[in-house]
């Protein structure tokens, strides 16, 4: 008699990536706006940013804001959907969140990078 199959395991998908990114639910300058963390390291998180194009002056201390339009992208490029609560356990999990009084000791008055319009 043959041995029945044996089931392949299940995979995670999101084995090995540290790159996070929540629901676009913010409104700023006329369009959505997610934010984009890691849960390892900053170097990680600037590099990825990096390769999405965002200046490094987009850093808000432990995030960055991202359009809308970027999010699919950094998804192609490996980055998990998650939740903006599931990002937030990550980030203080991960010894990375700094409050809001923090992020403005450290990098003063937010400059959002400009994005050009994906309409025009």
């Amino acid at each position: 008699m043959a041995a029945a199959p044996v089931a392949a395991a299940p995979t995670d998908v999101a084995v090995g990536v540290a790159i996070l990114v929540d629901e676009p639910i913010w409104w700023f300058k006329g369009r959505r706006w997610c934010h984009m963390v890691s849960d390892i390291s900053l170097d990680e998180l600037h590099a990825f940013a990096a390769e999405l194009g965002i200046p490094r002056r987009g850093f808000q201390g432990d995030h960055y804001d991202i359009p809308e339009q970027l999010r699919p992208e950094a998804l192609a490029l490996g980055a998990r959907e998650v939740s903006g609560r599931e990002l937030l356990r990550s980030l203080q999990q991960a010894g990375l969140r700094l409050s809001p009084a923090e992020r403005r000791v450290h990098f003063g008055a937010v400059r959002y990078p400009e994005v050009p319009d994906a309409s025009a």
